[in-house]
C-alpha cells in the first residue's frame, strides 16, 4: 500500500510540475523562412525577386518550376503550393524544405501563363 501512495504522489508532483511550467514565447519572425545571400542571387526570394516562368501551358509551367527547384535546391522536399495575384501579376509560392532542413518560400512569376487564359 505504501508503494502505491508513493507512486501516486510522484505522479501528482510530475503533473503539477508540467502544468506549472512557463510556455515559451514564440520568437518574432521565427516562422518566416530565412533567406541567405546565396538565395538572393538565385532569385525566387520574394515578390520583388521572383523566378520568371515563360512557359505558356500549365504542364510546362509546373515542369519548369520543379526543374528550377531541383537545380537550385537538390534533394528538397515539397511543402505546400499557393497561388496569389499581386499588382496584376500572378505568382506561385512554393514552400520547400532544403536538404539541410531549412524552410524556404520560393516565388515564381507565372504571369505569362495566366495572361493567356
Amino acid at each position: 500500500m505504501h508503494v502505491v501512495k508513493t507512486i501516486s504522489a510522484l505522479f501528482i508532483i510530475c503533473i503539477l510540475a508540467v502544468a506549472c511550467s512557463t510556455a515559451k514565447k514564440p520568437t518574432p519572425g521565427r516562422n518566416r523562412p530565412a533567406i541567405s545571400r546565396e538565395d538572393m542571387l538565385k532569385g525566387g526570394t520574394s515578390f520583388n525577386n521572383p523566378v520568371v516562368i515563360l512557359q505558356l501551358s500549365e504542364r510546362e509551367m509546373l515542369d519548369e518550376e520543379y526543374k528550377w527547384l531541383s537545380n537550385n535546391y537538390p534533394g528538397y522536399a515539397l511543402g505546400r503550393r499557393s497561388h496569389t495575384v499581386r499588382s496584376s501579376k500572378h505568382y506561385d509560392i512554393v514552400r520547400i524544405k532544403t536538404r539541410q532542413g531549412q524552410v524556404r518560400d520560393i516565388y515564381f512569376d507565372c504571369t505569362k501563363y495566366w495572361a493567356r487564359r
